[in-house]
């Protein structure tokens, strides 16, 4: 029992390292941008846009967390077959959905800007780095489909070098594009979109030259029967479901905190892109528990799949507390950040990131148990406990709240309680063992 518990915690940190790194370059990418363009004065611009695009990528990840299961479980049960049609039927999902959204961008983007913001001058900005940024879209779903299958397939390590360069590289062309070509957040834009663009000829590239087991022939990535696509989307319709409800609810929320005034709005986003920037830690935990569970379940191995998923809970508790005390310890340090030299938006803005590092312990414990949940095919149950609570818990208290307070940080605070119901629900799933399948017998 020793030895199998510690080949569990080395086969988790081996793949929660890289996954971990990986996530923190991403989140830090973004945090980077977000900085660079606080510094020209553009951060409610931007922001915006962000949060649409952010909605794209989550349905994307909503895709891939489904499809991750299948190509988890069939690698663990060494099922080349299938393993390449889970690949081309991911591809095929994940542009589609990124066409959705950049004919979206295309023909409505002022709508959709308006939506949080009137100012002329911002929406004309926000105007200006949506017409390029919705080119990384198409971009993205390609570098994300990829990324997942090195990931499912146990090739953390490879998508993590990949992610370095990438980040160095967005650093670097945001810099140059936006003070030294002084163009603004059309260089922002265009600085994320050719990052994607090489990480994409990398992984292309690669995959050429390596022939990872995930990648064939046309015909042997897009032949797969009427069942292969109903089993596979019966697991993943769910997921989808739940990331547009759950995007479009967190959207909503923001609207609430809108509401509020734009010091709130801009409280709200320097808050949430210090919590994106340690969550990191959850993604990648959460993404390598799901994984091994996924191999385990794959290879048969059932009740060494519940132990696994009892030590990741316990894990996912310690690393919690240890993630909103370090947040809560940058807080200080919000305002040199991000130049704020507004002390009424300093102030609220420290506030939001003591809100936020409560948030985080909790969403820590919620997305380790879903992570469990999804590795079995436990898909159906998760937007009821995940977006189904944002509209029932969340959002009217927000929206409640925040027509007697006056306060952003008190109002984002009281629509957070949705977490503890959530916890509530998703341990007492957990403990029914219901998620515990072998998805692999497909045709």
């Amino acid at each position: 029992m020793k030895n199998k518990s510690e080949n569990f915690y080395y086969k988790l940190c081996r793949l929660a390292i890289p996954l971990s790194f990986e996530q923190l370059l991403g989140s830090a990418m973004e945090m980077i941008d977000s900085l660079m363009v606080s510094w020209i004065g553009m951060v409610s611009a931007v922001g915006s846009v962000s949060m649409f695009m952010v909605m794209a990528n989550t349905i994307t990840w909503g895709i891939l967390s489904g499809t991750d299961i299948f190509a988890a479980q069939f690698f663990g049960k060494k099922d080349e077959k299938n393993l390449k049609k889970t690949m081309g039927l991911s591809l095929i999902m994940t542009l589609l959905n990124a066409f959705f959204w950049f004919i979206i961008f295309t023909f409505f983007k002022e709508t959709i800007i308006r939506f949080y913001v009137q100012d002329d001058l911002i929406v004309q900005n926000a105007l200006s780095y949506v017409s390029i940024a919705k080119y990384s879209l198409l971009m993205e779903a390609l570098v994300f489909t990829f990324s997942h299958l090195y990931r499912s397939t146990g090739q953390a390590d490879f998508t993590l070098k990949v992610s370095l360069f990438s980040s160095v590289l967005n650093i670097l062309l945001n810099y140059g594009m936006i003070f030294i070509l002084n163009l603004g957040v059309v260089g922002a834009a265009g600085a994320t979109f050719l990052s994607h663009t090489v990480s994409l000829c990398i992984y292309i590239f690669y995959g050429i030259k390596t022939q990872p087991l995930f990648l064939g022939t046309l015909s042997e990535m897009f032949s797969f029967s009427w069942d292969f696509v109903k089993s596979v989307v019966h697991k993943v319709l769910p997921l989808m479901v739940n990331e547009t409800l759950f995007g479009f609810g967190g959207m909503l929320l923001v609207k609430a905190i809108s509401l509020l005034g734009t010091e709130s709005l801009e409280a709200y986003y320097i808050g949430d892109q210090i919590a994106s920037f340690f969550s990191f830690v959850i993604w990648g935990f959460g993404g390598s528990v799901q994984i091994l569970l996924s191999h385990a379940l794959g290879q048969g191995q059932r009740e060494t799949a519940l132990l696994m998923g009892k030590k990741a809970l316990y894990l996912a508790g310690f690393f919690a507390i240890i993630l909103g005390c370090m947040i809560l310890m940058l807080s200080p340090f919000v305002t040199l950040l991000y130049h704020i030299q507004n002390p009424a938006v300093a102030m609220l803005a420290k506030q939001m990131v003591w809100v936020f590092a409560f948030r985080i312990v909790f969403r820590f414990l919620n997305f380790t148990l879903f992570s469990i949940l999804k590795s079995g095919g436990d898909a159906k149950i998760i937007p009821y406990l995940d977006s189904g609570i944002v509209f029932l818990v969340a959002l009217p208290l927000a929206f409640i709240s925040g027509h007697f307070l006056e306060n952003a940080a008190w109002v984002y605070l009281i629509s957070q309680s949705e977490q503890l119901v959530r916890l509530i629900f998703s341990l007492k799933r957990f403990a029914g063992h219901h998620w515990a399948c072998d998805l692999t017998h497909i045709s």
